[in-house]
């Protein structure tokens, strides 16, 4: 995972009406571990991993770096943002750009809470490195990040097969800065 350029990290918490994206603190080791191992987490994303692994594995401070957010509802981890160098993809539409990734507990599901997140980590995005694309790769099969893709403005540049199932890569065009 490469950074995102000169950006300065971390970068003050960014609030929404009802979230807090900021980096990871010790207290949301138990949430990155309930996120990384849950099987309806991971349906379209290889599976989960084991637990207890996790738990071996995980560091009292989970691993924070520039383009993480944990998405904070009321003090606590729901969520995390990841906007990470899209670096040897298997896509030459997306080398080189940025990639959005995103992960919620389910709890935290069909509440518009992604949308929010994303939507507000986008907007820094924008703000912090002007004029650059974003991708974002889904299973067809993932309803609900299609959806989210839509609302987000990512428009469809392919589709191909990869891990045994058809995968749809967009495109967020650049938002150009005013002059």
């Amino acid at each position: 995972m490469t950074e995102l350029g000169s950006v300065t990290w971390p970068p003050v918490p960014i609030k929404t009406e009802r979230l807090v994206l900021r980096e990871p603190e010790a207290r949301d080791r138990a949430a990155f571990i309930e996120l990384l191992a849950s099987p309806e987490v991971h349906t379209y994303l290889g599976g989960p991993r084991p637990r207890d692994e996790l738990e071996r594995e995980m560091p009292g401070v989970p691993e924070g770096w520039p383009g993480s957010f944990v998405v904070d509802l009321d003090g606590a981890m729901i969520g995390q943002i990841l906007l990470r160098r899209a670096t040897g993809h298997r896509r030459p539409a997306a080398a080189g750009k940025v990639d959005l990734g995103y992960l919620f507990l389910p709890r935290a599901w069909g509440f518009g809470y992604a949308t929010e997140a994303c939507a507000a980590a986008l907007d820094w995005f924008d703000g912090v490195l002007p004029g650059e694309p974003v991708v974002l790769t889904t299973q067809s099969a993932n309803v609900g990040s299609m959806r989210l893709a839509a609302k987000l403005g990512f428009a469809e540049v392919e589709r191909f097969e990869a891990w045994d199932a058809e995968q749809w890569l967009g495109l967020r065009s650049p938002v150009t800065p005013s002059a």
